[in-house]
């Protein structure tokens, strides 16, 4: 299985159903807000009954929905500025097109976490079913800086059945972001004054993963 992989630089907050998102135009290079796209993901997320995955800051998802629907590993080294992403595209290895339906790991894809799970069995702990409304927030000349997604989440943890559900901002940067970390951070911090102002707070869990599981600590 062929898999890409990419740096992920965002940053979530919390936020109430009230709060309306705020404009984002000014920020930075932000010219342009494109029109903001609905798109519904449901996704398994996968760990050992230790949580070894978890405990090394590492997430395993199989996602449908969206434009990267497929198998996602995310990881996180201290120190670094955002989080490694692995993606493989669904309909391989004999995968389903159900993600409430457990499927098994394709093999391609355990392998990049075997080290952490030493042979032990990987199965579903959380289902998390998003309706995301995604706003791309693009510079003058059209090409995209950043997006901001306005998430409404449903999460269920398979483990012990609880359901939580919650409302997040999260800003992600893409491909025409600034190109040096100080400004990179500049932006973020820029839009995140906007956002605090709008109603939210930074998020007081490291991922949607752990808030299902209970685990909103950044620990």
């Amino acid at each position: 299985m062929s898999h890409s992989r990419q740096i992920e630089i965002e940053r979530k907050y919390d936020v109430e159903e009230a709060p309306t998102v705020p404009d984002l135009v000014g920020a930075g290079t932000i010219a342009v807000i494109d029109v903001p796209e609905i798109i519904e993901l449901d996704a398994l997320y996968y760990d050992t009954d230790e949580f070894d995955l978890a405990h090394n800051r590492t997430a395993l998802r199989r996602r449908s929905g969206g434009s990267d629907a497929g198998w996602h590993i995310k990881s996180a080294e201290p120190g670094d500025e955002g989080r490694t992403e692995l993606h493989w595209p669904l309909a391989s290895d004999g995968d389903q097109t159900d993600a409430a339906t457990p499927s098994t790991v394709p093999a391609g894809v355990r392998e990049q976490v075997e080290h952490l799970v030493s042979g032990r069995a990987l199965h579903p702990v959380a289902r998390v079913r998003n309706r995301r409304e995604n706003r791309r927030l693009l510079d003058a000349a059209g090409y995209p800086v950043a997006e901001l997604s306005d998430d409404h989440v449903n999460a269920e943890n398979l483990m012990d059945g609880s359901v939580r559900s919650w409302r997040e901002w999260e800003v992600e940067l893409l491909a025409a972001a600034p190109d040096t970390r100080s400004k990179r951070t500049e932006l973020l911090d820029t839009i995140e004054g906007i956002l605090l102002a709008a109603g939210a707070t930074p998020s007081t869990s490291s991922s949607k993963l752990a808030r299902a599981l209970g685990i909103d600590s950044r620990a």
